[in-house]
């Protein structure tokens, strides 16, 4: 049965927009003529509406393969919100709510289906594929197939088997969020896509403010930021479950409504705390990795990362969960030396791949090295971090996007030759044996027992730069790691060692011909994220993502809008931004529809929401407009 023979109806009726985004029309319009496609589209940018439209047009089941259990569950509340029906196959389900949904399966009953990629060799399974007919296969998180993935998982592996194994080939999406080029090909290649339809759309979240701090104090700066935005939701990333465990008692001991996330809970206790959180119960979800893929909570006003990731490609794709709905958002990453040996720890302990060979394992442990580098570089660099994480990616363009910490901070351009040219000679000169610290503290002249078990105090350069203060020192080691004049090891000790580029530093006809060495150096003390936009303890003024101010006395329906949507998502248990997202109250703020023909209009609002929910609000504007 395909009832919707028209795109845009779809598009208008079922999830209640007007006009497509960019990318999204290009790849539908290439899976409804049957070609393959590969669409890499940063979060929140529409991924899922690019294969669940043809889904309901197509003449066949839709099978959405994700590794993740909540983007499942998420997704189809959000389908049967929108008079859809729609179901999940996953290890959540018990036996009989799992044969149940196969025998609807079979009976025609869902035009979309979410299936683990670890269920589709299973004989249930495989019995009900090969008897149905299959139109298209959309495997969501496409990146997890590529072993130089960021989360390359060994039961994506199986999805090509699947699909050789029907009757009829179907067409083949894939889709992600981060994927450099050489994943891109790789996507194509393990996934076989024949000439697919290729869109990248940018990496860009215009709506998203970048920061990278490095506190003395981490806890007491994330204290602070979650104290001076009241009511907003957001994620707080952790690299260890201490570290969750810890962050997470201390708000709650200052006041804070927050919950914790991490794999070693009890999976009761993690769906328990995602929903406090989804539901808007909590308002700060204190989490490990293993929290957020598949999350399309669309209010998450920040992310802080207490801790640094192993890679930008994980930071990118946590950082972009706040935002979601296009409304501003800040993402701060609190930064720490230590979080190198910890993510090296991980990289040297990983048990993900022991599918893999011997040889292969080395190798992804080695890409795995040079990502925590170029992460760790992220964390130094005193250009736009926007354009930094862009060109990561492969897109070039401006360096300055005036919204990250780099670009509105005041810098000085200062002349560091005579310290560089100094750090090169020790490294030299020390016979390329020691790590970051010795070399540092022999520069300084320091009188440590280390340094004399070392003898680095008979080095021709110990205490050659004893006047530059400590900070300011380690901060130039890094810029010449970071333009690569030195490099580091991999490994816990970090040590120091010379590079191609480090004979500029060293002879002086390549230090004439390439001209000083320079660096950025803040002329004033950098400000807490947000220091200047708003007061202590004031609640920011509402955005869209078209930078639309709401009135006090629209703030104030807001409120009643928002009060309104939790009491109805109370009553059918479902997170309160699948009835409506913030992005669609404040637009019906702004608007204030007389009825449904006029509500209709406003984005985000379908057929089917409209008949379910539109009298209550339309409701709860008039009453707005008779309380002022």
């Amino acid at each position: 049965m395909t009832p919707y023979t028209d795109k845009y109806q779809v598009l208008k009726q079922v999830f209640g927009y007007d006009s497509f985004r960019q990318g999204q029309e290009t790849l539908i319009d290439g899976i409804l003529a049957g070609r393959d496609v590969l669409g890499i589209m940063p979060t929140g940018a529409g991924k899922s509406m690019v294969y669940q439209i043809p889904a309901l047009m197509m003449d066949g089941i839709t099978l959405v393969i994700s590794p993740l259990i909540s983007l499942m569950k998420d997704q189809v509340e959000g389908l049967n919100q929108a008079g859809v029906h729609a179901a999940y196959l996953n290890s959540s389900l018990t036996a009989n709510q799992y044969f149940t949904a196969l025998k609807y399966a079979r009976a025609g009953r869902y035009p979309i289906i979410y299936v683990a990629p670890e269920r589709l060799l299973t004989d249930s399974f495989l019995d009900f594929a090969l008897h149905t007919k299959i139109a298209m296969v959309a495997v969501d998180e496409a990146h997890c197939v590529s072993q130089w993935g960021q989360d390359f998982r060994p039961s994506y592996l199986k999805i090509i088997e699947f699909i050789d194994r029907l009757p009829c080939r179907p067409v083949v999406g894939a889709f992600t969020a981060t994927a450099t080029q050489t994943v891109r090909e790789d996507i194509v290649d393990i996934l076989q896509l024949r000439e697919p339809e290729v869109v990248v759309t940018g990496f860009d979240r215009s709506n998203l403010y970048f920061g990278v701090m490095a506190p003395k104090d981490r806890y007491g700066a994330i204290h602070n930021y979650v104290e001076t935005h009241p009511g907003d939701s957001g994620i707080i990333y952790c690299l260890t479950r201490k570290q969750v465990e810890e962050v997470c008692e201390r708000l709650r001991a200052d006041g804070i409504q927050a919950t914790r996330y991490h794999a070693g809970l009890s999976d009761g206790e993690r769906k328990k705390n995602q929903e406090d959180f989804l539901y808007d119960r909590a308002t700060v979800m204190v989490a490990s990795n293993a929290f957020g893929m598949g999350i399309d909570k669309s209010n998450v006003r920040f992310v802080l990362h207490y801790g640094m990731p192993k890679n930008l490609e994980s930071y990118y794709q946590e950082a972009g969960r706040a935002g979601r709905d296009g409304g501003p958002a800040e993402c701060i990453l609190y930064y720490s030396g230590q979080d190198v040996i910890t993510n090296q720890f991980f990289i040297d302990h990983n048990q993900d791949n022991q599918e893999l060979d011997d040889l292969t394992r080395e190798l992804v442990q080695e890409r795995d090295r040079e990502r925590l580098r170029k992460m760790t570089f992220y964390c130094f660099t005193k250009d736009c971090l926007r354009d930094y994480i862009l060109r990561y990616f492969g897109e070039y363009g401006a360096n300055y996007c005036g919204n990250c910490q780099n670009c509105i901070t005041q810098f000085e351009t200062v002349d560091v030759t005579e310290e560089a040219r100094a750090l090169a000679g020790c490294v030299l000169a020390s016979g390329q044996r020691y790590g970051v610290n010795v070399i540092l503290d022999t520069l300084r002249g320091a009188k440590t027992a280390k340094i004399r078990q070392y003898r680095m105090d008979e080095n021709p350069y110990y205490g050659a730069l004893a006047k530059v203060p400590a900070v300011r020192l380690r901060q130039i080691l890094n810029h010449l790691l970071l333009k690569e004049y030195l490099t580091v090891t991999n490994d816990e000790y970090a040590i120091v060692k010379l590079s191609g580029r480090s004979e500029i530093l060293l002879k002086e006809e390549r230090l004439a011909e390439h001209g000083p060495v320079t660096m950025k150096f803040a002329r004033e003390q950098e400000k807490e994220p947000g220091a200047g936009k708003e007061t202590k303890g004031k609640k920011k003024k509402l955005k869209t993502a078209g930078s639309i101010v709401l009135t006090e006395e629209e703030e104030r329906l807001f409120e009643r809008l928002r009060t309104l949507r939790a009491e109805l998502a109370r009553k059918e248990n479902v997170p309160p931004y699948i009835v409506f997202s913030d992005k669609t109250l404040i637009y019906l703020c702004r608007m204030r529809p007389k009825d449904q023909a006029a509500m209709l209009e406003v984005s985000g609002v379908g057929q089917h929401k409209l008949e379910k929910y539109g009298e209550a609000f339309l409701a709860e504007i008039r009453n707005g407009e008779n309380m002022g």
